[in-house]
């Protein structure tokens, strides 16, 4: 199975389910920005724990690998857990949304777009950047967290959100990132 394929039947799933999610990760930023090639899928949700038997009994072996304890202990935890395509090796990591404002603040701004032929809820590209300038400092200075966000941002200048971004950069204390991808950047202008 084809990564959109993978995408493309989780998210059914989730919608069948009634799960609140959206796509994050490189995919979001590729969407935004400039597109790389990534094995993983990153997914946050709200998911309940009904919901997550249901999950465990769709993807099941030996085509995935989907391990019930985990997702539940995840679900318990705010945490996260996987599903692999055994075949392909691509990885879907379903992220547990948590009671952080940023988490609350970038799912309640999400939206439906269309993602390798897949319609589906997507953080905005605001949140995109500011999620991987996060990831970037968690990393230690990861330059590829660092460089999706630059990319995201050149792209999609002209319609981004600057009292958001500057609000949430210090919130979550990437400021001298955000200062750096400001400084850096040169926008593209696409028309």
């Amino acid at each position: 199975m084809s990564q959109p394929e993978l995408l493309k039947r989780v998210v059914d799933e989730l919608e069948r389910a009634g799960v609140d999610y959206m796509l994050t990760g490189s995919l979001a930023s590729s969407y935004y920005g400039e597109p790389r090639a990534t094995h993983d899928l990153d997914i946050v949700t709200s998911i309940a724990p009904a919901a997550v038997a249901r999950l465990c009994g769709t993807f099941t072996p030996p085509d995935y690998y989907l391990d019930e304890g985990a997702a539940r202990e995840a679900v318990r935890n705010c945490g996260m857990f996987n599903l692999i395509d055994v075949r392909s090796g691509d990885k879907v990591d379903f992220w547990l949304l948590t009671d952080s404002p940023f988490d609350r603040s970038r799912f309640a701004r999400r939206t439906r777009a269309e993602v390798v032929g897949s319609h589906l809820c997507l953080s905005t590209a605001e949140d995109t950047v500011l999620a991987k300038l996060h990831w970037a400092q968690q990393a230690g200075g990861s330059e590829k967290q660092f460089y999706d966000a630059l990319r995201v941002y050149e792209v999609q200048f002209r319609s981004l959100e600057p009292d958001y971004l500057e609000h949430w950069a210090h919130i979550l204390n990437v400021a001298p990132l955000w200062e750096r991808l400001k400084r850096e950047a040169c926008p593209v202008d696409i028309d």
